[in-house]
């Protein structure tokens, strides 16, 4: 009888201590309850940008810290895609260090690897310590924004010659009232420059050439850019080269390339290049598109027929 009662005082003993290790019913961010604050962590990846209440984060490898307001250990961090008992199938463990005093843990992560553009995930956070973990929801933006832009050519008040940069308001080709925009984190901003000479024989980024001329841009939809008294050509038609870049919140980049050619008497042609638009390396000016389109304009407010890049947003 007395080697009865021990097996069982070892068995209850054994369930409490598994008990102890597994966890508790998951908490939302960093705790809704009484406790939970000092139990969940704050976690911060790289490029996350909240936006109405949501995070947004960039596709590719970001920095994920976690941040204890005691010691804490063991520490395991999840990416997954569902509420579930960690770990589990389909959840992917993140090599995590921690600090001298146990309370900052950073790894990193390739976000946006295998999930579709603005697909919603969650990092867990698991502490044997604690006997919980917490999730914390992001959204993932893989792709820039996108815009068609008009360009077309006005009356000039000055010497010189005036371009105009609208994006488009037909409802028609577009899915929204103005074609520009992201459909995920949202459109952050925009920039038209033109460039004398080939920008990308300087270096990469545009940013280490000098532009001849500059819009000052905008932070918002629509594109609506006028460049004045641009120098046309004299004894041969002159030639700039044209970079649009747009960024949404997370700093995807989206640029739209092309060649404007101006004659004696602001005569307008634009030819586009696709190469390149939305990996981010250099264009050499040489992969084209479809043909050569002429600009005419009556007035500096009527564009007769002006000509379009870029691309349209298109439905999610």
């Amino acid at each position: 009888m007395k080697k009865l009662l021990l097996v069982f005082l070892v068995v209850a003993l054994a369930s409490f201590l598994l008990v102890g290790c597994m966890p508790t019913t998951p908490a939302e961010g960093e705790g809704e309850g009484e406790g939970e604050a000092e139990i969940c962590p704050t976690v911060a990846v790289t490029s996350q940008v909240t936006i109405a209440g949501k995070n947004y984060i960039k596709a590719a490898k970001q920095t994920i810290t976690v941040t204890f307001a005691v010691p804490t250990e063991p520490v395991s961090v999840y990416i997954g895609s569902a509420l579930k008992l960690v770990p589990a199938t389909g959840d992917m463990e993140v090599v995590m260090y921690a600090n001298a005093t146990k309370t900052v843990y950073t790894g990193t992560f390739i976000f946006g690897a295998s999930a579709s553009d603005c697909a919603e995930a969650y990092i867990y956070v698991e502490t044997c310590d604690a006997c919980a973990y917490c999730k914390y929801p992001y959204t993932v933006d893989k792709t820039g924004p996108a815009s068609q832009i008009k360009i077309g050519k006005g009356v000039c008040a000055c010497e010189g010659c005036t371009i105009t940069f609208n994006s488009t308001a037909d409802t028609t080709v577009c899915d929204t009232d103005v074609c520009c925009g992201d459909y995920c984190s949202g459109f952050a901003s925009y920039a038209i420059d033109l460039y004398l000479t080939k920008p990308f024989n300087t270096c990469c980024n545009v940013p280490c050439a000098t532009p001849a001329y500059s819009c000052p841009g905008g932070v918002a939809c629509p594109i609506d850019c006028t460049l004045s008294c641009i120098t046309g050509g004299a004894a041969a038609d002159k030639v700039y080269y044209m970079v649009a870049t747009l960024l949404d919140n997370v700093g995807n980049r989206t640029r739209y390339y092309a060649t404007l050619t101006l004659d004696s008497g602001c005569g307008l042609t634009v030819q586009e290049y696709t190469a390149n638009v939305e990996d981010g390396l250099c264009s050499d000016y040489t992969v084209t598109t479809g043909e050569e389109q002429t600009v005419t304009a009556a007035t500096a407010d009527t564009v007769a027929n002006p000509a379009e890049i870029g691309a349209c947003l298109t439905t999610l």
